[in-house]
């Protein structure tokens, strides 16, 4: 039985407890939330038996990001992979996906699998494509071989782009940037060649029974999410967005666990209705959004302009936000890369819970607010989300370790300190009432 199906049945499972302990809220409520299908447990039974540590995505817990991670065919290898999956983790990444292109994929991802105590996910059809020579050559069973083998090492979730359908193809004709979801535009590809419809629209239900069997989560894949601010909201992806509600229902029927891929490329205005239209359309299910990017013209900048939009589209009720590296739209992300991009992720979705007054949500803030009050610069570096960061930006100009006592740094210094300044009124103050 899946979680969904456990908790349906009134089950408060292990994960349901070990959520529930995580987020500091009632189990019953984990349980009702994936019962009712607004949150999900991804916790594929292998992956289970090798460690994995279970982690709630629904509105009713804290925001997750995930981290995107993976060799492509012209860099990077393996052990490389490794390296940015333990960066990730230890920046404060929930989940990673391997989006692995080239060869070696399935080594890739088992050591991936092996080494992650968080839940992993995949896009199948990458490695479908990579094993032919043409994605037209695929045939369904081709793909589902491919789920099977991939539940069967214990992926957690998988992005499957079910939703695009041949009729949403005119659609994107009048679009700047066209398709630019990858997984999309290979099934988008497929349909044209054979003049057939999404066969993973038409072979949803047994697709349904793999990712049933191993309790695999569906993320529902948005293969028409706008790749920039002129096609934002357009016909074409609310179209799509329809028919992943639709397909989602279908798959909770079946038990399975679902959540919901969203948008790209989307100004500010927009965010809120494109969340509300999501909650509306997909009845609640965890959204997860790829930023949203904010603006296009910050190329090596795009993890400060999606993380803007992924703070206000989880301030409006994302459940899961995507991060994006600087190295978005330029090249396969380093080590670095994935750093700044967790932090900035991690910055986006802890303002978010902040706002939505999740429990302990603010503990961190009031101690990090107390200790830089106090001047105890050790407790701030070891408070802030990057500790090596704050360490380094503070000594950069008090480098000495006297300075590490000192009630100033080098932006005021010891005359101009605000917060000196006011350590000195309260003592005379106090000093006033005692007389």
């Amino acid at each position: 039985m899946t979680q969904i199906e456990r908790a349906r049945a009134g089950e408060a499972t292990a994960e349901i407890e070990a959520v529930a302990r995580d987020e500091q809220i009632d189990p019953e409520v984990v349980r009702r939330e994936v019962a009712e299908g607004r949150m999900v447990i991804p916790a594929n039974k292998a992956h289970l038996e090798k460690g994995l540590k279970p982690v709630g995505i629904g509105v009713a817990a804290r925001t997750k990001i995930n981290a995107n991670i993976g060799k492509s065919a012209v860099s990077s290898d393996p052990g490389c992979e490794l390296e940015k999956l333990f960066t990730a983790v230890r920046h404060g990444a929930d989940t990673v996906m391997d989006l692995s292109t080239g060869e070696q994929i399935d080594s890739v991802r088992s050591r991936i699998i092996e080494a992650a105590a968080v839940p992993v996910g995949t896009v199948p059809i990458y490695q479908v494509a990579e094993q032919l020579d043409e994605i037209a050559d695929m045939r369904p069973r081709d793909f589902l071989d491919v789920v099977e083998q991939q539940a069967r090492q214990g992926v957690d979730y998988m992005t499957i782009h079910a939703a695009l359908l041949r009729e949403h193809l005119p659609l994107c004709e009048r679009r700047l940037t066209g398709i630019v979801s990858r997984g999309g535009s290979l099934v988008a590809k497929w349909m044209a060649v054979h003049g057939r419809e999404n066969p993973f629209y038409t072979h949803f239900d047994d697709l349904c029974e793999i990712m049933h069997e191993h309790d695999v989560t569906w993320s529902i894949g948005d293969g028409l999410r706008p790749g920039s601010i002129a096609d934002a909201s357009d016909e074409a992806q609310f179209a799509e967005l329809k028919v992943m509600g639709e397909l989602g229902r279908r798959a909770r029927e079946r038990n399975c666990q679902v959540m919901i891929e969203g948008p790209g490329h989307i100004p500010m205005d927009q965010i809120e209705r494109n969340v509300r239209l999501q909650q509306e359309w997909c009845d609640g299910a965890p959204f997860y959004v790829l930023g949203p990017i904010v603006t296009d013209v910050a190329p090596g900048y795009d993890h400060i302009t999606s993380a803007i939009g992924a703070a206000m589209a989880a301030w409006y009720g994302a459940a899961m936000l995507c991060y994006v590296t600087p190295k978005e739209h330029l090249g396969l992300p380093n080590l670095e890369d994935v750093r700044q991009g967790v932090i900035a992720y991690k910055i986006a979705a802890h303002a978010a819970d902040l706002a939505r007054h999740r429990v302990g949500a603010r503990d961190r803030d009031d101690s990090l607010s107390r200790a830089r009050f106090e001047f105890d610069w050790a407790e701030q570096f070891r408070l802030s989300l990057d500790p090596e960061a704050a360490r380094r930006m503070h000594d950069e100009s008090l480098p000495e370790q006297d300075h590490k006592k000192s009630h100033y740094c080098s932006m005021c210094g010891p005359k101009f300190c605000s917060m000196k300044n006011t350590e000195e009124l309260r003592a005379m103050t106090r000093g006033k009432a005692e007389e």
